[in-house]
């Protein structure tokens, strides 16, 4: 079942840069009116998402406890993080053209993962409490998903303007889009914050050390809290807006790849 499993990523890789050619196809294409809803982009990553999906079933029936516990898993449980977001918001909002900047992030996560030792390992002894592993990574991988979202649709919003297609968004839509994901990312990095806080008192016995993961995810926290705010109480709106929330997605990969370079208590993810 393991060796399956690999091929089920390396076909979550191929149906990702499926969904994206796909998607590139038709705003690039010429077409009839019967085909102005690219389907098949979305049913592409779905199939992404399933895959990704089963691939950490199997790796998590085979090691008891969620498969979170290397970067390997991690990164796996990011790209289906952002895939479920893109699936939830291109629903939600009709919003296809995303997947033209969120689905090369996933093909890079994806491979990146690939490259990666997939050797299933004993927990180190931190990790070895399964509910809180679960749950606290379960809500990062979500939140992360939502901001990758949120970044998508900034980007489209500053390139909206320069695109002559009509098959390519409002502003007025990035700049909501782009609101309603951080808005979502923001109390998901709430839970997980909070979560990692006690799993720090279980294993370690402190509920916070300024560890360089933790200061990292905790910048990430106020950043999109502070955008949140200067969205609501500010009005903050449109080009600016849209900056905030690519610098925020990179605050994510900065947590989330940080501990390479600086080392500490997460140095094992």
């Amino acid at each position: 079942m393991l060796e399956i499993s690999q091929y089920a990523l390396n076909g979550a890789i191929a149906f990702t840069i499926l969904g994206l050619l796909a998607e590139v196809l038709f705003i690039t294409g010429k077409r009839n009116k019967q085909s102005e809803n690219p389907w098949y982009t979305m049913a592409f990553t779905l199939v992404a998402l399933a895959l990704t999906l089963f691939y950490l079933g199997v790796r998590m029936v085979n090691t008891g406890h969620g498969p979170f516990a290397n970067q390997h898993e991690f990164s796996v449980a990011f790209s289906a993080g952002i895939l479920g977001a893109l699936a939830l918001f291109v629903w939600r909002y009709k919003f296809h053209i995303l997947s033209v900047v969120v689905l090369p992030v996933v093909t890079v996560m994806l491979i990146y993962a690939t490259q990666l030792d997939t050797e299933l390992k004993p927990l180190v002894p931190a990790l070895q409490n399964s509910v809180l592993l679960t749950f606290h990574v379960g809500f990062a991988v979500f939140s992360y998903g939502a901001a990758c979202v949120s970044f998508g649709a900034a980007v489209l919003y500053l390139i909206t303007p320069y695109v002559r297609s009509k098959y390519f968004p409002s502003a007025e839509l990035c700049d909501e889009v782009g609101y309603r994901a951080a808005a979502l990312a923001f109390p998901l990095l709430t839970i997980m914050i909070i979560l990692g806080s006690v799993w720090a008192n279980v294993a370690w016995g402190r509920y916070w050390g300024w560890d360089p993961k933790e200061t990292a995810a905790f910048v990430t926290w106020l950043f999109y809290g502070a955008f949140l705010h200067a969205r609501v109480v500010r009005n903050w709106r449109g080009t600016k807006s849209a900056w905030l929330l690519i610098i925020g997605f990179i605050a994510v990969l900065f947590a989330y790849f940080g501990n390479h370079f600086f080392g500490g208590l997460h140095s094992y993810a």
